[in-house]
């Protein structure tokens, strides 16, 4: 009898969901999302720039995994943020465009993560409604957030409003990523004795242009004539580069003085250990290199983003580098991997939670760039076009519509300056890319057909420079 009995309490401890020390479920990690707006992955101390200072985003690369390849697939802030949230395409989810809307039925990580028992939370600037950008935007067409303070898109970074779940609508005290930050930290406070995992996503405006808009404690720290430019500045352009890189560098550390006011709260309240922190940028910007302005375009400087992941109780607290060709459609099924959660059927990108914990690389090695559409800040006027092109390790190979248009050896060449298209000795490099551009356009069922192909079949309206007329 007593034999029985033992046998009955240990299947008791054995079965699953029961709590027993060697096998005991570990609790689903808090996810703190920190996304920001035009920063570029080669603008930070732990990136090597001598110029800015970021001591607080420095530290947490010392403690993170950062992915030295992150690239936003397509350089420009909706397609990518439709893209972080789905984990598709931009030709599947349609938002190839600025001010179009993100279908208010797609699965996204926030819905995902919610039907998981997190408690979602969004606060800053959304950018995919398509509603003009000043409006209100209701709960159905939230993508799953809850918690919600939040306007559509401004870069008035010191007069911001937004809207909770009232028509009401608010504004945040000053700079608005600062007080977004201490909204953010409010919410972590809050949680910090719930059983409930969360999800806390923080979009702030900055470091996007206007650039001498950042508190002028910021601006102080940076002198135009002390800036040390890239050498692919042309020289033409290299005292108005110093003169948006100075305001660029002081949103760049007003938000890293953010990020260390969350890390110093996430210790303060017990939930950095069991917290995953995810920090990145939507795109770069190019800020005078190549002669040019803001993003859209194939260069390192707008398609290159940081990204670092933190969290000690998953991924230890020894800072490491890898060098895997990360994209923006793979962040979601990444995340949702290392919360141990199943990956819907929806999603285009890959998982690299495996990877992330020693496992192989699902990467081949090789990942796509485009622009479907010129628009906005880079229409055809100024030499917008449709592009697209893949990034490896170390090459960087674009075709237009009118064929191979940009060839770069990167490791050779990191500035991009010598276009080797049609160039001696670099035939065999140029057509091994071009074969592996057009598997992964056949991959991504791409056809590459001009703008107006893709515009037509979302029927979007846009103006004579394919932007899509928004209501400020």
């Amino acid at each position: 009898m007593m034999s029985l009995i033992r046998k009955f309490v240990l299947a008791l401890l054995l079965a699953p969901g029961m709590v027993w020390a060697s096998n005991q479920p570990k609790p689903l990690p808090n996810v703190v999302f920190v996304l920001a707006d035009q920063w570029r992955a080669q603008a930070f101390g732990f990136a090597g720039d001598a110029n800015v200072k970021t001591p607080h985003l420095d530290r947490l690369a010392s403690q993170s995994v950062r992915f030295i390849n992150a690239i936003a697939g397509i350089s420009v802030c909706c397609p990518t943020r439709a893209s972080l949230l789905t984990g598709q395409r931009a030709l599947t989810t349609g938002v190839f465009l600025n001010d179009v809307p993100l279908d208010p039925k797609a699965v996204t990580l926030a819905k995902e993560l919610r039907r998981a028992g997190y408690a979602t939370a969004y606060i800053g600037k959304w950018h995919l409604n398509g509603d003009g950008r000043s409006r209100f935007i209701p709960r159905e067409r939230r993508q799953g957030f809850d918690y919600w303070k939040a306007l559509e898109c401004t870069h008035d970074y010191n007069h911001s409003s937004y809207y909770a779940d009232g028509l009401e609508k608010l504004s945040w005290n000053g700079y608005d990523a600062i007080a977004q930050t201490e909204d953010a930290t409010n919410y972590l406070r809050a949680h910090a004795s719930s059983r409930e995992p969360f999800l806390l996503f923080l979009a702030w405006g900055p470091p996007h242009d206007p650039y001498a808009t950042a508190p002028v404690k910021y601006r102080a720290l940076y002198s135009q004539r002390k800036i040390q430019l890239s050498s692919n500045v042309p020289e033409a352009m290299r005292d108005t580069a110093r003169e948006l890189l100075a305001g660029y560098y002081a949103h760049c550390t007003a938000l890293d003085d953010c990020v260390g006011t969350l890390l110093r709260v996430l210790r303060e309240t017990g939930l950095e250990q069991n917290t995953l922190v995810v920090f990145t940028s939507d795109h770069g910007d190019l800020l005078g290199s190549h002669g040019g302005r803001n993003k859209q375009q194939p260069f390192d400087e707008c398609v290159r983003v940081p990204l670092l992941l933190h969290w000690p109780a998953g991924l230890g607290t020894r800072g490491r580098k890898l060098d895997a060709l990360i994209n923006s459609e793979d962040l979601m099924p990444t995340i949702l991997g290392l919360c141990g959660l199943p990956i819907p059927p929806t999603v285009e990108g890959l998982d690299y939670s495996d990877y992330l914990r020693g496992g192989k690389n699902p990467s081949d090695g090789a990942t796509l760039i485009s622009c479907v559409a010129p628009f906005g800040q880079w229409t055809r006027k100024v030499g917008g076009r449709e592009y697209r092109g893949v990034r490896t390790l170390r090459y960087t190979y674009v075709r237009d519509l009118a064929g191979p248009w940009l060839l770069f050896d990167n490791r050779q060449d990191p500035g991009q300056m010598n276009n080797l298209v049609g160039r001696p000795g670099s035939a065999g490099v140029q057509a091994s890319l071009d074969s592996i551009l057009n598997r992964k356009l056949a991959e991504a069922h791409d056809q590459f057909l001009p703008a107006g192909d893709y515009i037509a079949k979302w029927g979007y309206q846009v103006d004579k420079d394919d932007t899509v007329p928004y209501e400020p």
